[in-house]
């Protein structure tokens, strides 16, 4: 209830900053809270229980330093990174960048992150979830094996991962996309299934700017190798005019903008999946509305994380009651029945 009084103060700050600083408060906020709870809202999903079906999307805790403050605001499940192997400093600064007018963010911040040891340090001593934390891992931008990079991730991270994510859609590191293609990504999913020491569900990030080809492709390299959800979709390279004057920034917008696209990429990735295989949606949601919505278009669970910058820590409770709302008006007796309802 206080954000809305917060947020010009914490708008004043630089992009970066201000989250930089978000982070180092919630390091010191005991983490009293749990996932908003509702029996319509439970689900299982890739073998997992969700209490609700509202995830915060990776790149919010890059550094696994505050996944369960974050369950205790509301989430039904938390994903931490990206997280290569080696610490990197990412992209020159300034690299983050709200547009307000348009509701929106533009990043590029090329998975800066202080590496998996440490990250695996913090996670291992995270013992009660009261939600899954899934672990979202990528490659060094100079690395010479990146295939590599992402089944030594597996490797590490899969001991305190409840899921893992593999995030080949970033804009921001080059050449990551081309992973995206038939032929890299069978040789990916290999790699990191023969990595893991023990079984883990893989859920694999995608990108929003896929032609119809390439969706239809890579749904089937999916379901042959063992993904066991997508991730439906990461930031977009393409959007439609923007009101503020980041509008010309480089990088991948995230944020309302990006709405109608991840809403017909989760559509054509619900077509080209046949309903087989779980999808994650994210990009633009912040409202109880728009993630029912996404639900009800195939969506198993939902991840959001830019609309926080607008709405605040409390979205995901408002979001999670508004859609146990939504789903008991339309005489759903839980989540799982409403997917792909529309």
């Amino acid at each position: 209830m206080l954000y809305p009084l917060l947020r010009p103060l914490v708008h004043a700050l630089d992009a970066e900053r201000a989250h930089r600083l978000t982070i180092a408060a919630l390091r010191q906020v005991p983490p009293l809270g749990r996932p908003e709870s509702d029996p319509v809202l439970a689900s299982e999903v890739a073998g997992l229980h969700f209490p609700n079906p509202v995830g915060l999307a990776a790149g919010f805790d890059k550094d696994a330093e505050v996944p369960a403050q974050m369950l205790g605001f509301g989430f039904g499940f938390v994903e931490v990174g990206t997280l290569t192997p080696l610490p990197q400093a990412g992209n020159p600064r300034p690299r983050l960048f709200r547009l307000a007018e348009d509701r929106a963010v533009i990043n590029r911040m090329g998975f800066n992150n202080g590496g998996q040891a440490e990250a695996f340090s913090r996670l291992s001593t995270l013992r009660r979830r009261a939600g899954p934390v899934g672990v979202n891992v990528g490659a060094n931008k100079d690395s010479a094996d990146r295939i590599g990079d992402y089944a030594a991730g597996a490797r590490a991270m899969a001991p305190v991962a409840d899921y893992l994510t593999v995030n080949i859609s970033s804009p921001n590191t080059p050449g990551l996309r081309a992973l995206q293609s038939a032929a890299a990504l069978q040789d990916l999913l290999h790699g990191v299934m023969g990595a893991l020491p023990s079984p883990r569900p893989v859920f694999l990030k995608v990108a929003p700017d896929l032609e119809a080809d390439e969706i239809d492709a890579l749904a089937r390299v999916a379901i042959d190798g063992g993904v066991a959800a997508l991730i439906v979709a990461n930031t977009t390279v393409s959007w439609p005019p923007l009101k503020s004057s980041h509008a010309a920034e480089a990088g991948g917008l995230s944020g309302a903008p990006l709405a109608a696209l991840a809403r017909q990429r989760l559509r054509d990735f619900r077509s080209a999946t046949g309903g087989v295989l779980p999808l994650v949606s994210a990009g633009g949601i912040g409202s109880a509305d728009e993630a029912y919505a996404r639900i009800r278009d195939g969506a198993s669970l939902v991840q959001l994380y830019s609309a926080l910058v607008y709405e605040g820590p409390g979205l995901a409770r408002r979001i999670a009651r508004g859609l146990a709302d939504l789903l008991r008006r339309d005489g759903f007796g839980t989540v799982a029945e409403a997917i792909g309802q529309a």
